[in-house]
């Protein structure tokens, strides 16, 4: 067994030493969902013990992991690490490196990667947001802000059947990634409700603008990871 776990590692050093780069717009596992002035939104999806090409990061990314899985990252010219992720798992990674993840599990290995295409300016941005980190407990659910980075505000938020999230403004644009299936309710002052159905792993881009409160009206827990621009 050690044997072989040895052999699988010296298998990734070598491929990762010899591959070539493409960029990530030609990586085969990356597919490009949605993409404005701000974002390139890719969904990837590697199968069980198979592994990308070596592909570059150009811009700071941030990655909501699908599902759990066990990854090896292997960065060029550093030693691969093996990663544990469970669901829902989200991190920002700064730009400038090429790598290749490889699949170790039996079950594919799925994420949203969403590149900040604005990040050189947005590092030099004064955050609008006081807290970095904190739990806000919310009628029937839960929002988790998991970190403040390039200006931007990451939150994952956990609602229950009948659940909501008060009266909030979005002053700036948002992105929304589904970590379930759900259905909500948007009401905003003066205009009708609008009902939101999602599956897990879409992403939605939403103009801020708006003050709204938002309703789990499905019948099963709402999960969903937002990143609020200033």
């Amino acid at each position: 067994m050690k044997r072989c776990a040895l052999f699988l590692l010296l298998t990734v050093i070598l491929s990762a030493q010899a591959a070539q780069e493409v960029e990530i717009t030609a990586e085969p596992h990356h597919h490009l969902v949605l993409t404005n002035d701000q974002v390139r939104v890719f969904n990837v999806e590697v199968a069980p013990h198979s592994e990308t090409l070596m592909h570059r990061h150009r811009h700071d990314y941030i990655f909501v992991t699908l599902g759990a899985s066990e990854v090896v990252n292997a960065v060029r010219g550093k030693d691969p690490v093996t990663l544990k992720l469970q669901d829902g798992d989200t991190a920002l990674l700064a730009a400038g490196f090429a790598h290749i993840a490889r699949n170790l599990s039996g079950q594919p290995f799925r994420n949203v990667t969403i590149e900040i295409l604005q990040d050189e300016k947005l590092r030099q941005t004064k955050s609008p947001w006081d807290e970095d980190r904190a739990l806000n407990i919310l009628p029937g659910g839960t929002q988790q802000i998991l970190f403040v980075k390039d200006g931007i505000r990451v939150s994952e938020f956990e609602l229950q059947p009948g659940g909501m999230v008060p009266e909030h403004h979005h002053a700036g644009p948002e992105l929304v990634v589904s970590l379930t299936d759900y259905e909500l309710r948007s009401d905003q002052a003066g205009n009708p409700p609008a009902n939101i159905s999602v599956k897990t792993g879409e992403s939605s881009w939403i103009p801020g603008g708006y003050t709204h409160t938002l309703t789990n009206t499905g019948h099963h827990p709402a999960k969903f990871v937002t990143l609020e621009f200033p």
